[in-house]
């Protein structure tokens, strides 16, 4: 099993940091597991802390008044979330929930302030990593609001390929119903775009494994967010 400065150490927030510095952040961790379908934090509550994944998955998600489910992120391991909050002094603003049997790092804010007066360079790495994730929020704004469903799916294919560092084959590490909600539409509409992108020779689904058969023609459907009509 992974020690915490394993973990740590091989997180984008931390890299750079020396063994000390690494030492006192492993210091004041504290170890969290939840079971599948555990909410970790709900929209409102305070931001206490931030959180790193060790194993597992998470969704970050909205209801809307109506109840409709609108997913805004799924982090793996590696990956922190809820570190907004740190720096912001608000609430959280939307939900955590484990999707799968998932181990987790707990970061307290307090402890954590305190590290960044000490150590400034934390405060550079948290920067980038807030960066990043407004970048991710600018990409999924304009997926959801400029294109289509199918061109949201193919852009979302080709990430993976990227993530997976895999050109031909990528595998879907949620189910079709989170992805749906992911991308902003419902299973059924998902599924008929996965059947028509099947028979467009774009890709071939065997389970959870897709083969990306025609890059150019995802690529051009990224772009243009529309299969062509027969």
């Amino acid at each position: 099993m992974k020690t915490a400065i394993d973990i740590i150490s091989k997180t984008p927030l931390f890299s750079g940091l020396d063994e000390d510095a690494l030492q006192a952040v492993c210091a004041i961790t504290v170890r969290k597991d939840y079971d599948k379908g555990r909410i970790i934090f709900s929209e409102g509550d305070a931001g206490n802390g931030f959180y790193t994944i060790v194993s597992g998955r998470v969704k970050i998600f909205k209801v809307a008044p109506e109840g409709k489910e609108q997913i805004l992120h799924i982090f793996g391991p590696g990956e922190p979330f809820g570190e907004v909050p740190v720096f912001t002094g608000r609430p959280f603003p939307a939900t955590a929930q484990a999707i799968a049997g998932t181990s987790l790092l707990f970061f307290p804010k307090a402890a954590f302030v305190t590290l960044i007066h000490r150590n400034p360079s934390l405060a550079l790495s948290m920067l980038g990593v807030l960066s990043m994730r407004l970048r991710e929020f600018t990409v999924q704004i304009e997926n959801l609001s400029l294109k289509e469903v199918p061109g949201r799916l193919s852009s979302y294919l080709l990430y993976l390929s990227d993530e997976q560092e895999s050109a031909n084959t990528v595998k879907l590490t949620i189910s079709k119903s989170q992805l749906a909600s992911l991308l902003g539409t419902i299973p059924e509409t998902l599924s008929r775009i996965f059947t028509k992108m099947v028979a467009a020779r774009l890709i071939s689904v065997q389970g959870s494994d897709i083969e990306l058969r025609d890059r150019s023609g995802l690529e051009d459907l990224a772009e243009n967010g529309k299969l062509p009509e027969k």
